[in-house]
């Protein structure tokens, strides 16, 4: 037997010789094909070894060798799934660089390193067919590029695909392709699908992963997406896990089904090296929303929909995340946590795209991040349900708590936020929209300095609408807020407002629609104002101070405030739909008996009116809707008050 392959070895040798064929030579459910153009010598030794293009086989390992007209696609390597089979077919050009491996459907391939030091180019893997027990397996150290033409893949012994290479890996998702992934259950691997190095994700064709070990998709360096569908349709831990950074150009990930978060990103080293040029080198931990849709539900407890360790920035797309999970105790940290839809550890900045967050669970925050927050375009509807999140010290059994916190360390609970940034939060732009339900639940909160200078901010909230731990500027832009039980606009510092529209309704007394805190100041130096609620703060004057109004009466969401000097209409405020009316003006008091004073009590709305065209020591008619609210004297300054109506901040009152 041994002489007739012998025999046939050396006369198909001398055939290829001779003619444009490819000459394949079959090692099991290997085929290596080499072109009789590339062939060259071949060396046949000791009748035992036939070698070509460097690529050596013992002649007891070769099943069967054969000649025709294939043609060959240089730095190709094709792997074909059928059952419990599968097939290999390797470009002669890189046989010597590749080392196959084939049992049943599982596929392991070693690339040679020499594949650099050879300048021999990328290798090509091509995935196609079904196998419901199969995987591919590959490692080197030379960036390369896998292919999946259709490919159904489910392994139960572990990860579908393990790319074990530490350089880029170009995972390209043919067009009008389908392609799954699954792997085994409650098992070792890292995800379904895991990239050592650092993976780029292009095609115009679909790929759905299914993690039920760990994460669905794990790379452990940086994630780049273009063109294709991704969607991740379970997953134990993370969707998607990488570190370095994630920059999404193009495309679709749908992600839900997750235990944990839909992305996460961390920082590879110890250290940030931040945002690089064209990201060479980078490890920051930041992620990149260029463009595309981005579809994320999660449902854990303190999930988050997108999570980074250092940056985000979003400058276009179509992002929805939701998230329904709960707070949950941090037995490691030792305080809450609570689910995000947006979150991130550094600093997010959003220049366009249109962004949907929902966050139904106690304690949830549509968008957080632990540095500052810049909003300059884009559309953001932001919703939370969830309200105040308390655990005592592990126990999160009251997890709807509505009990005063005054006295609890902030470390047991977590408040629902719409939008929360650690450092300052700069708005120049884009549509914003906040609503917010549920106790204690905010609208958009900055814990230092808050500044809008343009755009269009809607906010309907629980608790306060907008608040800054340090000083807030208005300065422009279109400002609607409306808070049910706090203020409209808390500043917790000066509140400072010298342009845009703004219309703040607050709560009964003692909240308000603008709020400086005890000690600091309300500057009104210019724009349109109205404030609605129990109790307005003083109007400080300054250098360049616009005039005020202070009035009171019955308010009701969807009706018109006016002004007018007699003759003319001089300002005209569309009070929201959203605002209740009728708010309580008075409230007890140090100092005697009654709601602020004889007279307190149940007497409507104080209102703050400041625009253009007052001059102080004028009187001017406040009107709701066609119903006059009555006259009032334009100043450069407001006094205390309270808006309690007649009485209001009388005897026995509290000034406001």
């Amino acid at each position: 037997m041994k002489n007739r392959i012998n025999s046939l070895i050396a006369a198909l040798v001398l055939t290829i010789a001779a003619q444009a064929q490819t000459m394949n030579v079959v090692v099991g459910s290997v085929t290596y094909q080499f072109p009789a153009a590339q062939a060259g010598d071949m060396n046949y030794t000791n009748a035992t070894t036939l070698t070509i293009l460097g690529k050596s086989f013992a002649v007891n390992d070769i099943t069967k060798i054969f000649i025709d007209e294939a043609e060959v696609t240089d730095n190709t390597v094709t792997v074909s799934y059928n059952g419990s089979e599968a097939t290999v077919v390797v470009a002669g050009n890189v046989a010597q660089y590749v080392e196959p491996t084939v049992s049943g459907a599982h596929v392991a391939i070693v690339q040679s390193d020499d594949v650099s030091a050879d300048n021999v180019g990328e290798i090509t893997y091509s995935l196609s067919g079904s196998s419901s027990d199969g995987e591919f397996s590959l490692s080197g150290s030379y960036k390369s590029t896998v292919e999946l033409l259709g490919l159904t893949l489910t392994n139960p012994a572990g990860a579908a695909m393990d790319i074990q290479n530490g350089k880029r890996i170009n995972i390209s998702v043919k067009k009008d392709t389908e392609n799954t992934l699954t792997d085994g259950a409650g098992l070792s691997q890292k995800g379904c699908l895991v990239v050592k190095g650092h993976a780029e994700f292009k095609g115009k064709g679909t790929l759905n992963v299914y993690g039920q070990t760990a994460h669905a998709i794990k790379v452990g360096e940086y994630m780049e997406m273009k063109n294709c569908t991704i969607n991740v349709l379970a997953a134990v831990k993370d969707g998607v896990q990488c570190k370095e950074y994630f920059l999404m150009e193009s495309g679709t990930l749908n992600i839900s089904g997750t235990g944990d978060d839909g992305i996460q990103v961390e920082i590879d080293g110890t250290e940030s090296t931040g945002e690089t040029t064209d990201h060479e080198d980078e490890d920051s931990g930041n992620i990149y929303i260029i463009d595309g849709t981005l579809n994320v539900s999660t449902t854990a407890a303190a999930a988050k929909g997108i999570k980074g360790d250092g940056d985000m920035t979003i400058s276009g797309g179509n992002i929805t995340v939701t998230t329904t999970g709960n707070g949950a105790w941090d037995s490691e940290d030792l305080e809450t946590k609570a689910s995000a839809g947006l979150s991130c550890d550094g600093n997010m900045t959003i220049s366009g795209g249109t962004i949907t967050l929902v966050s139904s669970g106690s304690g949830g925050k549509g968008a957080k991040c632990d540095g500052n927050l810049t909003i300059s375009g884009g559309t953001i509807d932001v919703k939370t349900t969830g309200g105040l999140f308390y655990s005592n010290q592990g126990s999160s059994e009251n997890h709807n708590f509505t009990g005063n916190t005054d006295n609890i360390d902030s470390s047991l609970y977590s408040s629902a936020k719409g939008i929360k940034a650690d450092g300052n939060i700069d708005i120049s732009g884009g549509t914003i929209s906040v609503s917010t339900e549920g106790y204690n639940a905010e609208g958009i909160e900055s814990k230092a300095v808050m500044t809008i200078s343009d755009g269009t901010v809607t906010v309907n909230a629980y608790d306060d609408g907008l608040n800054s731990k340090g000083d807030m500027f208005i300065k422009g832009g279109n400002v609607t807020v409306v808070a049910a039980n706090n203020d409209a606009i808390d500043s917790n510092g000066d509140l400072t407002i010298s342009g845009g529209t703004v219309i703040a309704c607050g709560s009964s007394a003692p909240e308000c629609g603008l709020d400086a805190a005890e000690g600091y100041h309300l500057y009104i130096t210019g724009g349109n104002v109205l404030g609605i609620g129990g109790g307005n703060n003083a109007v400080t004057a300054t250098t360049g101070s616009q005039c005020v109004l202070t009035s009171s009466g019955s308010v009701s969401g969807g009706t018109t405030i006016s002004v007018s000097d007699g003759t003319s209409t001089i300002a005209t405020f569309n009070v929201p739909d959203s605002y209740t009316g009728g708010q309580h003006g008075g409230f007890m008091a140090p100092g005697g008996p009654g709601g602020g004073g004889p007279g307190g009590g149940d007497q409507g709305s104080s209102l703050l009116i400041s625009c253009a065209g007052l001059t102080s020591g004028n009187t001017y008619t406040v009107y709701s809707g066609s119903s006059s609210l009555g006259d009032a004297t334009a100043s450069t300054s407001s006094s205390d008050n309270m808006g309690g109506g007649p009485g209001g901040g009388g005897p026995g009152g509290r000034p406001w």
